[in-house]
């Protein structure tokens, strides 16, 4: 359809029949995210019943943990190239596929070695969705609502993470840890058929020269025909780079900027300390003075609703607010949060008081967590790559998080035993602290700004920080 049949103004019908799709497009993409969070959440309460049925310990313990985020690594590294040559949505489905494989391997696993072998293939899975997901939604949403669609892909990992725990606890009494890694199978099978609802990436059919199906889904997604046209223009002006992905890189030293500050944005989400309290939270529920396992996957649970209820938090601010002051506020509340715990385990755990304490911080820096570094670093490495290295510049940045993320994963118990269980604590309350300060020097704000000014911004050599001025 012609977009000249369109009339200057959609209809209030019109309008909400669009907002509807787009909605719908955004959550079923999103749901990558909950696959993710179910994978996350999942080894943390399955762990104690491995290292039982196996008779592993700590350092395998920590292999079994990291070896979904080695493959991880390498799925967002192979999914820079497989998004740009086949698309975000088919990406996606592959993805979703590997889900459905891995997932079943690992509900089979008969060695430690063959749990490891599993776990690598299904980092590659979530590799590949979390990559796919946030950039893909960055290209279908419209600038005003970009913020809270993104929020929508860490909200669906949160939900996972919770799911994962309630799955946890309900077989925690058989032990039974092969049922609490395989039943991720079923939901990454409705992912798999879901996507076939979705539209392709507007911007990726731009860059295959598709102008007419890209138009024709911006219909579907944007309420104003003066709008699409001026997306189209603006995506059309974007493609005339004639270098991109790693020619762009190494010959334009303001790409080479934008891929940097990807990277620290990654670094920086990673080391908050969150995915090892998602990894081994009955392990810190028992530092806490929770010495029952019950007590200790319950207590995954309640971690888990609040990690959900604070990414709420985001999804209402970030568009409006911004993602500065929401991470300004999200780091000194994760400082204060591990600073106190620290705090108290360093005087000793020993009354109920105490305990009750503890589990307060903790909650308090899950929510400092999920309002902030959670959803908005993806949002920011979404954002600030220019059209013709987006897929490289994501890859590169989402890797970057699945490297830190192994190093913490595989670091923490080792820390625990080093360090000391205070100290441990106290390390993570500094790296908070010094995020506030890379924030403020490096980090921009792009609250309503479109990529397309983003990229002029990024290309005209401004600063970081400035990029959404």
């Amino acid at each position: 359809m012609s977009t000249l049949s369109h009339p200057p103004a959609a209809p209030a019908l019109g309008a909400a029949h669009t907002r509807f799709h787009i909605i719908l497009t955004c959550i079923i993409a999103a749901l990558a995210g909950l696959l993710f969070g179910l994978d996350i959440g999942v080894i943390s309460g399955a762990l104690p019943f491995i290292a039982h049925h196996f008779g592993i310990g700590d350092q395998m313990q920590e292999w079994v943990v990291s070896a979904m985020m080695v493959g991880a690594a390498f799925g967002a590294l192979g999914s820079g190239w497989m998004a740009k040559r086949i698309g975000r949505k088919y990406s996606l489905m592959i993805g979703a596929f590997l889900f459905v494989l891995a997932s079943a391997g690992c509900a089979f696993a008969w060695s430690p070695a063959a749990l490891i072998v599993g776990r690598i293939c299904l980092g590659l899975a979530v590799g590949v969705a979390s990559f796919t997901a946030p950039l893909y939604l960055s290209e279908v949403a419209p600038q005003s609502m970009r913020g809270a669609m993104i929020s929508l892909h860490q909200l669906m990992v949160t939900v996972g993470i919770l799911a994962a725990f309630l799955s946890n606890t309900a077989f925690s009494g058989s032990g039974n840890w092969r049922w609490m890694l395989g039943v991720i199978a079923f939901p990454a099978a409705v992912l798999l058929f879901s996507l076939l609802l979705v539209p392709a990436s507007p911007r990726w059919l731009m860059s295959k020269g598709r102008e007419d199906q890209a138009r024709k889904v911006l219909e579907k997604l944007r309420s104003d025909s003066g709008a699409i046209e001026t997306e189209l223009r603006e995506i059309k002006q974007q493609l005339q780079v004639k270098q991109e992905g790693w020619g762009l890189f190494r010959h334009n030293p303001n790409f080479r900027r934008s891929v940097w500050l990807g990277m620290l944005l990654q670094v920086m989400q990673q080391l908050t300390g969150i995915n090892v309290v998602m990894y081994y939270a009955p392990r810190i529920f028992g530092l806490a003075g929770y010495g029952s396992p019950h007590d200790q996957l319950w207590g995954t649970v309640i971690v888990g609703a609040v990690n959900v209820t604070a990414t709420f938090i985001a999804i209402g601010l970030v568009d409006r607010w911004g993602r500065k002051p929401i991470l300004y506020l999200g780091f000194t509340v994760m400082a204060l949060g591990m600073g106190i715990l620290g705090g108290l385990l360093q005087m000793g755990i020993t009354t109920a008081v105490q305990q009750m304490a503890a589990v307060a911080m903790l909650l308090i820096f899950i929510t400092g967590f999920a309002m902030s570094a959670g959803p908005m670093i993806w949002i920011l490495c979404a954002e600030i790559q220019p059209i013709k290295g987006r897929d490289f510049g994501i890859a590169v940045s989402t890797f970057t998080n699945w490297v830190a993320n192994t190093v913490a994963g595989a670091t923490f118990l080792t820390l625990l035993n080093t360090l000391g269980h205070a100290q441990t604590f106290w390390l993570y309350a500094l790296l908070n602290a010094t995020f506030l300060g890379f924030t403020l020097w490096f980090v921009p704000e792009t609250k309503q700004v479109s990529l397309e000014q983003i990229e002029r911004n990024l290309m005209a050599g401004k600063r970081l920080r400035e990029l959404g001025h």
